[in-house]
């Protein structure tokens, strides 16, 4: 009688395991296919339909020489990354997306002592205007004033901390060329 019971009471825990973990796939699998209209931005399209667009070298107003080919290449990247639209010549393009660099700057953000003018970390900030226009020059989209920011380390070799500045320049480069293509593909 004993094992009998036994028996079917291990049948039991098993039985009930396998409905633990039935139950546990189910609710996962809803959580997962069931998100609410979350999605990640930039999932959508180009704006008004655009399938090929032509990127002009992005103007630069600042005393950085060569940012421009930085940014216009993160971005030529970013948008070449996701396949959603073809990138031309500006006679075939369907639209053009230029800009400018408007600004550039460099402020120190902490320094060896209260009194003391050796910075440690100092911080670049750049602020770009982008615009999506058709053939004809209408605006389809624009950010004014998009900017983004990086710290770097200061050293006490100058080419050292020219070298941080530079890598500062080009992560935030691709980080506003991220963000950026994100605001031009979002479908609010």
């Amino acid at each position: 009688m004993r094992v009998i019971f036994i028996h079917y009471f291990n049948v039991y825990r098993k039985m009930l395991f396998l409905k633990r973990s039935t139950i546990w796939i189910i609710f996962l699998f809803l959580m997962i296919f069931s998100a609410c209209g979350y999605r990640f931005t930039g999932g959508g399209s180009f704006p008004a339909g655009i399938r090929s667009v032509c990127v002009s070298t992005l103007e630069n107003r600042t005393s950085e020489t060569g940012a421009e080919n930085i940014f216009t290449n993160d971005i030529i990247y970013e948008i070449t990354r996701d396949n959603k639209v073809v990138l031309t010549t500006k006679d075939k393009a369907e639209a053009l997306l230029s800009g400018i660099i408007q600004s550039m700057s460099i402020e120190t953000i902490s320094r060896k002592g209260a009194h003391s003018s050796l910075s440690l970390e100092r911080r670049v900030t750049v602020a770009v205007d982008l615009q999506l226009t058709d053939p004809d020059g209408r605006v389809i989209w624009s950010a004014k004033g998009a900017s983004a920011n990086e710290a770097y380390d200061v050293m006490p070799d100058k080419m050292a901390t020219e070298q941080n500045r530079r890598n500062a320049i080009s992560a935030l480069s691709k980080r506003l060329a991220e963000r950026l293509y994100a605001r031009i593909t979002d479908n609010f």
